[in-house]
């Protein structure tokens, strides 16, 4: 597997760091999760379950080993000094400044491991006024104009239902953490990796900067319309909605010649992208009209086939019963023991001769702790010392 050896030393928690480490483990890394004996992470007790298990946390740490250590004990603090003086990689998700007063900041660390590479997730970066303030995915959302930009004109700001500050920030974190590792492999020395979730949803922002930007005019609200394309967006059919997409001039030809509206082509309201987007109500009125005759399976097949760019609005469930997406292995269903089969999605990133694999499913707390330890180099004594004091 590509990161096949890469020993992780995981101090995160809740999701991003999580899917942060989930990504590298499914990769082939070896992810070690050091979680709070007796607790362990939060979102082990959140969300849906069944046998005891929660399907959240099941869902984002797969292939993962869990060790259960008293971080705040001494003998915890000096077990996982020697994990990192081993390690290849340790990735956290404290506040700027918490793993520092643990007693690992930038200089413990180079001097345990001066080839480790150092991943640092949090809401709002390192630097600036804002380092100490917790943040989440909401807040993230908030305040990087990723929620002013989305809902319907002339209604409040709509965040995105899944938590997608968090989910870009692991994806940053874990191909900021692939970066550090290829250059380590030229310089033979690590570095400091960051990820944010503000700074993340910024960089997700696309088009709508540049128009501020080139314009200096806030972008508006508009639903499921585009900001800069028009026709876009839902239309009604007999039975259903459909997503239509004619994103340039070739395709709005396509579409228009498809629905018998080819004569609308030369109107004036709808000559250019600007004319159609300052008459997208008339033009989106007349599109409608033709929509509405025929079901949407109809459109669906009709207008794929004429090379416009369509689909129908699927519910969950429907997703993960939708053919295309079952042959693309997108929903997994992986054996717990002592917890049943837990469905789970797949991977989105498919590698020819080296596919990322559910080597093992997500560890009870503390499943691991005795034989990473003693993979890690520590002998029996160390372990039994480990227990006495209550680290482990």
């Amino acid at each position: 597997m590509p990161l096949r050896g890469t020993k992780v030393v995981d101090l995160t928690r809740i999701l991003a760091g999580p899917f942060c480490t989930m990504l590298l483990a499914d990769m082939g890394a070896d992810v070690v999760k050091i979680e709070t004996p007796g607790r362990g992470d939060p979102v082990r007790r959140q969300g849906a379950g069944r046998e005891g298990l929660s399907w959240y946390f099941a869902a984002f740490n797969r292939n993962k080993r869990s060790l259960a250590m008293d971080l705040r004990a001494p003998a915890g603090k000096q077990a996982l000094a020697r994990l990192i003086e081993q390690a290849d990689v340790l990735v956290e998700n404290f506040r700027p400044g918490v793993l520092a007063r643990m007693g690992f900041d930038d200089d413990r660390l180079k001097e345990l491991n001066p080839r480790l590479v150092v991943c640092a997730i949090s809401g709002f970066g390192s630097t600036g006024p804002y380092v100490d303030r917790p943040a989440f995915d909401f807040i993230a959302q908030a305040m990087s104009g990723f929620m002013a930009v989305n809902g319907a004109e002339g209604q409040p700001p709509m965040r995105a239902a899944p938590p997608i500050a968090d989910m870009v920030a692991g994806l940053y974190a874990a191909f900021g953490i692939v970066a550090a590792l290829n250059s380590r492999a030229a310089t033979g020395m690590g570095q400091r990796v960051e990820s944010s979730l503000v700074n993340g949803l910024i960089s997700t922002l696309a088009y709508l900067p540049a128009e501020l930007f080139a314009t200096g005019r806030e972008p508006r609200r508009h639903g499921n319309d585009h900001t800069v394309v028009a026709p876009y967006g839902l239309f009604r059919a007999s039975d259903a909605s459909v997503a239509i997409a004619p994103s340039n001039e070739e395709i709005y030809e396509r579409l228009m010649k498809a629905l018998d509206l080819a004569h609308l082509m030369a109107d004036p309201r709808f000559i250019d992208n600007a004319s159609r987007m300052a008459n997208r109500d008339a033009l989106h009125g007349a599109i409608g009209e033709r929509i509405a005759m025929q079901s949407a399976a109809h459109w669906i097949s009709y207008l794929n086939a004429a090379g416009v760019p369509c689909g129908p609005v699927l519910g969950l469930a429907e997703v993960f019963e939708d053919p295309q997406v079952r042959a693309q292995e997108m929903v997994l269903d992986i054996p717990h023991p002592g917890h049943g089969t837990v469905r789970m999605t797949g991977f989105p990133v498919k590698l020819s001769a080296t596919p990322c694999q559910v080597r093992h499913p997500a560890p009870d707390l503390g499943a691991h702790t005795q034989e990473v330890l003693s993979e890690w180099g520590f002998s029996d004594d160390d372990i039994a010392g480990l227990q006495k004091a209550g680290a482990i």
